[in-house]
């Protein structure tokens, strides 16, 4: 489980998190809800320890992310991310490069037949088999935030953090991630994602959590059960309509 315990965080002087609390069990999708400028990405990026708390804790199976002695880089295998921008994330031209990256540099002596394989299994997993040598740049919104899902898996982690997964896919795609990021939740892997579409939160989560000013203010496995138009979170439209 990841856990986030009385997380306070500032940029300068700026507060961002206060006394946040928060638990991401396997096995399930936590939807951290709020408008934009609520604190969510950077909520996230404590999850695998881009960033650190000023103070509180975050505790990932034991194991302390404020502690010297955790291994960070054992840390980011195990919670992959993926961020709101593909760009931000691809490193390669090409989708087998790409997926290939995180196993060939995380095991330098790692045979080229095993990464072929893993590469393989993880473009399948994301309903790209056979894009091994399409180029990334030739690739669709949808299709490249597939792409860093691969390379996120090809790692083999056990969490996942999404931040605004839904974030510039048109409805078909965000349905179709919306069942990718369900069946990973269904293989026991943990999940947590941001998002101010509460039809996408929905469709997805299992619990939600409403984050505003830095502050945890509602949590509860019912979406219908929190006041989100009293926290500036939008309720009409639907997901396609962006």
């Amino acid at each position: 489980m990841i856990e986030l315990t009385e997380v306070q965080f500032a940029y300068d002087t700026e507060s961002v998190l206060a006394d946040v609390t928060l638990r991401v069990p396997k096995g399930s999708i936590t939807v951290l809800l709020g408008r934009n400028g609520a604190g969510k990405s950077t909520l996230l990026r404590h999850c695998n320890g881009l960033l650190k708390p000023d103070s509180g804790d975050v505790n990932i199976d034991g194991s302390s992310l404020t502690s010297e002695t955790t291994s960070m880089r054992a840390i980011r295998q195990r919670v992959g991310f993926i961020f709101q921008r593909p760009a931000d994330q691809l490193v390669a031209p090409t989708v087998k490069q790409d997926v290939a990256f995180g196993p060939a540099n995380w095991e330098k002596n790692m045979p080229p037949d095993d990464i072929d394989t893993i590469v393989t299994q993880a473009l399948e997993r994301v309903g790209l088999a056979g894009f091994e040598d399409r180029l990334c740049s030739r690739l669709s919104g949808g299709e490249r935030k597939r792409v860093a899902l691969a390379g996120v898996l090809a790692m083999d982690p056990e969490y996942i953090v999404a931040d605004e997964p839904s974030a510039g896919l048109d409805g078909d795609g965000v349905r179709g991630f919306a069942e990718l990021l369900k069946q990973l939740a269904t293989d026991g892997i943990g999940v947590i994602v941001s998002t101010h579409y509460p039809d996408f939160a929905s469709a997805v989560g299992d619990r939600f959590r409403v984050l505003e000013d830095g502050r945890i203010v509602h949590s509860s496995d019912q979406l219908e059960s929190i006041p989100l138009r009293e926290h500036g979170i939008r309720t009409l439209g639907t997901i396609s309509d962006t």
